[in-house]
């Protein structure tokens, strides 16, 4: 067995039972205590566990983090969705994108792009993309949570009502098996749910350790966007809910971004930007 797919089983079963023991592992997968052990502190260092004495177990429901701690977790996953992401976005159009640590690697990957008009309740987003040639760069106005950045509050909702966008790009703290889009505060919800009201095309960004936290607050349903691009493949009901809606779920570690530079349409194009979507299909 490779070491992703032993990775893959041990998160499945944390997620499952909630915690697991060293030797119980190494007995399973056959192998020695101490890979396991490294497995496990591989598997905390990218925040999708936390490791314990003699074992590791899931992370706690409730926890945030700070956010240039956030950051850092699962940092090669992000960069690989925000690449991917952006590929679906053409020049010469106009995106949302919400506050988050995914959605600034979206940013990162559109610098490059050219006649875009960005809007953003993040002002890292407006700052990544700050010198970047022929873009519009438009501020969300309202209240700065200054720990991460963000604008929120009804000004903010106000604001981004007066606009109508070709694509709107949201990160999430929450996904649930059975297709929920969640988030632990209403301020940011509330941001989220209209940059989703006022976009033609709809994409979330999230990595696999979305499915391992319960936020309490819905912002949607993955039937409700057009895209959603992750780092591994959803829970099956989760891919379920997908289908149902005709969303069409892209996994980063199985495509390469050339594979999908074909689905980006040109500027002219802007009210059918989304090709037909496969119906709940993972591209792989």
């Amino acid at each position: 067995m490779s070491v992703n797919k032993r990775h893959d089983e041990i998160l499945r079963h944390v997620r499952t039972v909630g915690s697991v023991e060293v030797e119980a592992l190494a007995s399973a997968f056959g192998v020695t205590t101490q890979t396991i052990r490294h497995d496990l502190r591989t598997l905390d260092s990218q925040g999708f566990l936390k490791r314990t004495h003699g074992g590791a177990h899931r992370l706690d429901a409730m926890t945030t983090r700070d956010y240039a701690e956030r950051r850092q977790l699962c940092r090669p996953q992000k960069q690989q969705i925000g690449r991917i992401a952006a590929s679906l976005i053409p020049n010469g159009c106009a995106l949302m994108l919400n506050i988050g640590t995914t959605t600034e690697q979206v940013a990162l990957a559109l610098r490059d792009h050219h006649d875009l008009m960005v809007i953003s309740n993040n002002i890292n987003v407006i700052s990544q993309l700050s010198g970047s040639s022929s873009k519009t760069l438009v501020l969300v106005g309202g209240r700065v949570r200054q720990s991460d950045g963000a604008v929120v509050g009804e000004d903010a909702v106000d604001f981004i009502s007066r606009y109508k966008v070709d694509y709107a790009v949201i990160g999430c703290s929450s996904l649930d098996a059975d297709g929920a889009i969640l988030d632990f505060d209403m301020g940011e919800v509330s941001v989220a749910r209209a940059i989703l009201r006022n976009a033609r095309h709809k994409i979330l960004v999230s990595d696999r350790t979305k499915f391992d936290i319960h936020a309490p607050v819905r912002i949607g349903d993955i039937s409700d966007l057009d895209y959603m691009v992750t780092d591994t493949a959803p829970p099956a009901s989760f891919c379920d809910a997908a289908a149902r809606g005709n969303t069409r779920i892209i996994v980063a570690e199985d495509v390469k971004t050339a594979d999908i530079q074909s689905d980006a349409v040109q500027p002219d194009d802007r009210t059918t930007a989304i090709p037909n979507r496969h119906q709940g299909s993972i591209i792989t």
